[in-house]
């Protein structure tokens, strides 16, 4: 798909709205995420960052640009981040943001970002991209895979970009605080289960039938059906229990953890079975496989883990 048929495609999905975390239809959101995962892995990034920003709007009592796309840019890197500081005398009202950040998925393609600056401190902020045109650079000459190339993933440099007091979201720190930042979370891991299904739906449509493809069959399939389980059952958490930190926090790590062994499993027996023709000769699965490895390093993989087991100790002693 190339990136104006993604846009155009991208366009036509967030016309619709999905529920939102909490609501009491969580696992409906969860499912919707693994189609469109399933359906392809570039276009389900960009729609969940969208319709996480619109979930992060909705808890900061905020609605969302109506026909906007909106992107999150909350990756941080040491050393590097953006700051904001007043500008003019303005009574405080007008800021400018400079710096630079790294990740930027739909660079080019989304209209306004929700994007943390962590300069004089920790904030979240609504960039309107379309009025700040000539003072973001783009530069995505560091990315060197072909997989997420469509998304336009790139570093975005600022250079006295304009926003006003009315575009910071919440409080100082608000953004990671919040159960919703753990809500939002099981988004990409329903986005990663939905890469997955993909490649158990290609080796659905093969062939071959010696014992050996059938047992790697059969276990793919038993992993589809943990992870729609599970993200299920971690829709419905949400929604019994909303508003407590930690066990959002636990609840998404957990998931997390859950959604990466399976799809790790899935991507282990696929070649395993099939040898390495779908990877080498078939483009769409070849891109599929590589997008659903990298887009699971949003896992922390061990990192998660600590924290998990720090969190778990921290509640039963």
């Amino acid at each position: 798909m190339l990136s104006r048929e993604l846009e155009a495609r991208l366009r036509i999905l967030i016309a619709d709205t999905i529920p939102l975390p909490g609501s009491g239809q969580t696992p409906a959101r969860h499912r919707r995420l693994m189609e469109i995962g399933r359906e392809n892995l570039s276009l389900a990034r960009l729609a969940e960052a969208h319709w996480d920003a619109v979930a992060i709007l909705a808890e900061a009592e905020r609605n969302a640009e109506a026909d906007a796309i909106y992107g999150v840019w909350a990756s941080e890197k040491a050393g590097q981040g953006l700051s904001i500081e007043p500008e003019g005398d303005r009574e405080g009202r007008e800021f400018v943001i400079n710096g630079t950040k790294m990740f930027c998925s739909g660079t080019r393609i989304v209209d306004r970002v929700l994007a943390t600056v962590t300069h004089p401190e920790s904030r979240l902020i609504d960039i309107d991209l379309r009025t700040n045109c000539g003072s973001v650079r783009f530069d995505d000459s560091d990315w060197k895979t072909e997989a997420f190339s469509e998304t336009r993933t790139a570093s975005a440099t600022f250079n006295n970009a304009r926003i006003s007091i009315d575009d910071f979201i919440g409080t100082p720190g608000w953004y990671l605080q919040r159960p919703g930042f753990w809500h939002g979370a099981c988004g990409p891991a329903a986005c990663w289960a939905g890469g997955a299904a993909g490649l158990v739906d290609y080796a659905m449509t093969q062939s071959r039938h010696d014992p050996h493809t059938l047992a790697h069959l059969g276990a793919m399939h038993a992993s589809v059906w943990a992870l729609t389980s599970s993200l299920d059952s971690a829709g419905r958490g949400i929604d019994a229990m909303s508003n407590d930190y930690e066990t959002a926090r636990i609840r998404a790590l957990t998931l997390r953890h859950v959604v990466e062994q399976a799809c790790t499993d899935i991507l282990r027996r696929l070649p395993r079975a099939y040898g390495p023709h779908p990877l080498a000769m078939n483009e769409e699965i070849g891109r599929r496989y590589q997008e659903l490895d990298l887009y699971l390093r949003q896992s922390h993989a061990e990192r998660d883990l600590e924290a998990l087991g720090t969190a778990i100790r921290e509640i039963h002693g």
